[in-house]
């Protein structure tokens, strides 16, 4: 079965770090666009940063530029998203998506993508 998982969410301080990651189940996630979207609660879900499968091209949101990145491990078979310096905005369920399409600075945040993970929680709170 084609799927996406999710893992390494936990509870922060601030200034605190985690590594999520998301693997894929019955498929390559090299070739494919991965975005990491969020949802807060009592809000709607954001798209944070994109591994393009076009060079690798990364895009980010503002929020987050300078203290998350994204990586492919293709042997693995997994894509990291490292979080540095969090904040209690970064608060929320954090969801894996990949596209066939290698998205582009003009549609990354869409979520139009073909598999989603379950999600997984990141609280920063001190």
């Amino acid at each position: 079965q084609l799927r996406l998982v999710e893992s390494g969410g936990g509870s922060v301080h601030p200034g605190g770090s985690l590594r999520l990651s998301c693997v894929a189940h019955a498929f390559f996630l090299d070739g494919y666009a991965i975005t990491w979207f969020r949802q807060a609660p009592g809000k709607e879900r954001e798209a944070v940063i994109c591994i393009s499968s076009h060079d690798d091209d990364t895009y980010y949101a503002d929020s987050v530029k300078g203290r998350f990145t994204i990586s492919r491990d293709n042997a693995e078979n997994l894509v990291y998203l490292q979080m540095n310096n969090l904040k209690p905005e970064d608060t929320g369920t954090y969801y894996c998506a990949a596209d066939a399409l290698p998205r582009n600075p003009s549609d990354w945040w869409e979520e139009a993508y073909d598999y989603w993970g379950q999600g997984t929680q990141v609280t920063v709170s001190s």
